[in-house]
């Protein structure tokens, strides 16, 4: 008889440890697509108020660096109700650990990993579907579908090329499509340390003198302000970016540690529990709590 005892304690041991080793992947998969739908949501509604460092027009201008900043925090706050919902919803609806795991935080550790499998699901979901969508743009661009001799600037800079070619007439034959995408090179090196040199800006002067009809001396104020617009547009971009990517990285980093957060307090609520100690100030909002035991 004791052997027999001895033989079901050890294999319900081996079984509760193989059990607190295995990651529920239904768990996982349900908070990746909550933290996923949740997320769209939020982002919608972030777009529809206005809240963006981009936009699909190339003309679109941002001059305010408050709202680059204020789309940043939003940003991070739609990733911490995401990740956090997302969270929770693993680990409430991860099956509770076996009744021989006594050790808190083994469990504890195992609803916060359930978490952050759903958070790293969720983050390599999003991030291939940017890929894809981001792909597909490339190849519907008219910069890869048009001909050679189109710039990188003409998305950034299109604008800014409109206005350095303009004229009141124009021949209905001329073609500017090589022109443009020369000055365009050349206005993108106004943001550089030396700036558009003597020699390039000669040049432009010299050819928008010549394709729009101007004076030599209304051709120069025209270059000069259009390298001066074209440096803001560009440094303004790169400031947008920079938010952008600075935005992105806190906000994942930050939904990492929400996630964990989220799931024990999933798993916690799921077990009837109190949550742990570095959670005790939000125990007053759990419906039943359970009283601590006294040492």
């Amino acid at each position: 008889m004791e052997t027999l005892v001895r033989e079901e304690v050890m294999e319900g041991g081996v079984t509760a440890a193989d059990d607190r080793r295995t990651i529920q992947w239904s768990s996982v998969f349900a908070g990746a697509l909550a933290a996923g739908a949740m997320s769209f949501i939020l982002i919608g509604f972030g777009v529809a108020v206005g809240l963006g460092v981009s936009s699909a027009s190339p003309t679109w201008r941002d001059a305010s660096a408050a709202l680059a900043l204020l789309s940043g925090l939003y940003l991070i706050i739609q990733a911490i109700v995401s990740f956090g919902f997302g969270g929770y919803i693993a680990g409430r609806t991860t099956r509770p650990a076996p009744a021989l795991a006594t050790i808190e935080d083994d469990g504890e550790r195992r609803d916060g990993l359930h978490g952050l499998t759903s958070w790293a699901l969720a983050v390599l979901a999003g991030a291939a579907l940017l890929a894809l969508l981001g792909a597909a743009a490339i190849d519907r661009s008219p910069m890869r579908s048009s001909a050679s001799n189109m710039s990188a600037a003409e998305p950034l800079l299109s604008y800014e090329l409109d206005k350095l070619f303009r004229a009141p007439r124009r021949a209905p034959n001329i073609d500017l499509r090589e022109a443009r995408a020369e000055a365009g090179r050349i206005l993108m090196t106004s943001s550089s340390h030396s700036g558009v040199s003597t020699d390039d800006r000669a040049y432009l002067v010299q050819q928008v003198a010549g394709l729009t009809g101007l004076q030599a001396p209304d051709a120069e104020r025209r270059v000069d302000a259009l390298i001066a617009d074209s440096k803001t547009a560009i440094n303004r971009a790169r400031r947008n970016s920079i938010i952008v990517a600075f935005s992105v990285a806190a906000a994942t980093l930050i939904g990492a540690a929400v996630a964990w957060a989220a799931a024990v307090a999933g798993g916690r609520h799921r077990d009837g529990e109190p949550l742990p100690n570095w959670m005790a100030s939000s125990n007053r909002f759990h419906r039943n709590p359970r009283a601590m035991p006294v040492p």
